[in-house]
């Protein structure tokens, strides 16, 4: 079981299930988004994901047809991400997390779009876009 919250501790959410595909992501939409040099995304069901306060000042941003980013309207905090393609699965950022996690990073992506002062993790391999098998 995960837990996590936003910023300002109003939302918070549960994982009952593993977290999958963790990536860091260093695409101008996530470095955007998030204000840092990559964003940690990574993969839970749906079916495991929990809203357990304050669902109601969540609001949503969709940049992409049928994908929303869901955040904390308070705080402006990231909580979740939903593609209409995708319905059985939802993308979370890490950083939201106050659990310990036992999944890892399995690679940076996007690293053609890395901002230019930001030094790779030397041992994780690199792809210009997805990792190989994302679909």
């Amino acid at each position: 079981m995960y837990s996590g919250q936003c910023l300002c501790g109003e939302v918070k959410i549960e994982i009952s299930g593993g977290i999958t595909d963790i990536i860091h992501c260093h695409c101008s939409l996530c470095r955007k988004s998030s204000g840092t040099a990559y964003a940690t995304n990574g993969f839970v069901s749906g079916a495991e994901f929990s809203v357990i306060q304050g669902e109601e000042l969540l609001k949503a941003f969709s940049l992409k047809q049928g994908r929303l980013r869901h955040f904390c309207s308070n705080c402006g905090s990231p909580v979740y991400s939903s593609s209409a393609a995708d319905p059985g699965r939802i993308r979370i950022r890490l950083g939201i997390l106050d659990s310990e996690i036992t999944e890892r990073p399995i690679s940076h992506n996007f690293v053609s779009s890395k901002a230019s002062w930001d030094n790779l993790d030397a041992e994780l391999p690199r792809y210009d876009s997805h990792e190989p098998g994302r679909t």
